[in-house]
């Protein structure tokens, strides 16, 4: 049996970090691999991984996750990096008391502590790779700096679209693995409510390039109003005043917006929702979310370009809109609140598609990526 150890950053529940815990649950359904998280700091997916019986470590030292963050000046860049640095040596140490043959850098700052503690422990090092590398979203610079790590470092790359994998080295072997879903047990039947008593839900911590603001002023164009208007997800990385700028926003507009906050499990919403609003306004690496609501049931609208145009074929299992277009995000809300049979179809449609997103199917993508990568090492 093969040993893995993945490698987080921080203990927030992102959406990276649930699908990293998916993944390790299911790579030890495989019977295959036997796997060990490290985080660098305590917090609340460090219960959550303990709960699930997953060997789990907690490598501490003089780094904040928050720093480092996008738009981070010069010396806070560069006194991060060194930190990162002296902790991946700590890391380093673990791997080695672990035995592991390989190691996984699940986020870019892992990747720094992963490229120390990998060589520390003398195995191999694959970047799972849950961000577009990209200038939109990094900058310029930190985004050729993190291809060029990347190359330097690692052996190889799993994206979690080809969305991603445009935006990553070429010379690294390279495979795609989406972020699978663990699916329900019974399928949910869509909602078929008419218009006036239909919810509306996007699911998402609240960020700019999330696009909540685009999605408010797209309700306040409606027709018909849905009976409830509900954004569900908290706000991280410093990120907090966003949501008082959509609060005052709502208010302005005149939408009745619920605001839930950081929840632990969507599930009760989206089981409960007739539409699925994803309005990210820059291209998402994948979309965790969308699959997740066709997979309750949801009719769903995504944005694009990104991850959401590998899962949805567009008038078929759901529809996509440009990603920031206020007009094209009303017009497809105003038609699927108008004809709940359309929306139904639509959402029978995403709930067979989702199927396709199992989160056993990425673990034998994994598994099979990360033996050639143990196999290249010995």
């Amino acid at each position: 049996m093969t040993r893995a150890v993945f490698l987080a950053h921080t203990a927030a529940p992102s959406g990276a970090e649930l699908a990293t815990l998916r993944l390790l649950d299911a790579l030890r359904a495989t019977g295959r691999y036997q796997v060990t998280m490290i985080y660098t700091e305590d917090g609340p997916m460090v219960a959550r991984t303990r709960s699930r019986d997953i060997e789990t470590h907690v490598v501490s030292g003089q780094f904040d996750s928050r720093a480092m963050r996008i738009g981070t000046g010069v010396i806070g860049l560069i006194t991060g990096f060194l930190a990162l640095l002296r902790l991946g040596w700590a890391v380093g140490a673990v791997v080695k008391q672990t035995r592991a043959q390989v190691v996984v850098a699940e986020s870019t700052k892992a990747l720094v502590l992963g490229a120390v503690a990998a060589r520390r422990a003398r195995v191999p090092l694959v970047w799972q790779v849950h961000d577009r590398v990209s200038p939109d979203y990094f900058g310029k610079i930190p985004a050729l700096a993190i291809r060029v790590l990347a190359r330097l470092v690692c052996r190889g790359q799993l994206a979690n679209s080809h969305a991603t994998a445009a935006t990553l080295p070429t010379s690294l072997p390279t495979a795609i693995a989406y972020p699978g879903v663990e699916l329900p047990a019974v399928q949910v039947d869509p909602r078929t409510r008419p218009a006036s008593q239909t919810v509306v839900i996007v699911v998402g911590r609240l960020s700019p390039w999330k696009g909540q603001d685009v999605f408010l002023r797209a309700v306040a164009a409606l027709r018909v109003r849905p009976a409830r208007v509900i954004l569900v997800g908290g706000t991280f990385f410093g990120e907090q005043p966003y949501r008082a700028e959509l609060e005052k926003l709502a208010a302005e507009l005149g939408v009745a917006a619920e605001f839930t906050g950081h929840v632990d499990d969507p599930a009760e919403y989206l089981d409960t929702a007739d539409i699925l609003v994803h309005c990210s306004v820059l291209p998402e690496p994948f979309g965790q979310v969308v699959v997740e609501g066709m997979a309750a049931g949801c009719a769903v609208i995504a944005a694009t370009p990104g991850g959401p145009a590998e899962i949805i074929h567009t008038g078929v299992d759901g529809l996509l809109v440009p990603g920031g277009d206020v007009a094209a995000l009303t017009a497809a809300l105003d038609t699927l609140l108008a004809d709940p049979a359309d929306r139904a179809r639509l959402a029978v449609a995403g709930r067979d598609r989702a199927q396709e997103f199992d989160i056993h199917v990425s673990a034998r993508t994994v598994a099979d990526f990360l033996d050639t990568m143990v196999t290249r090492g010995d």
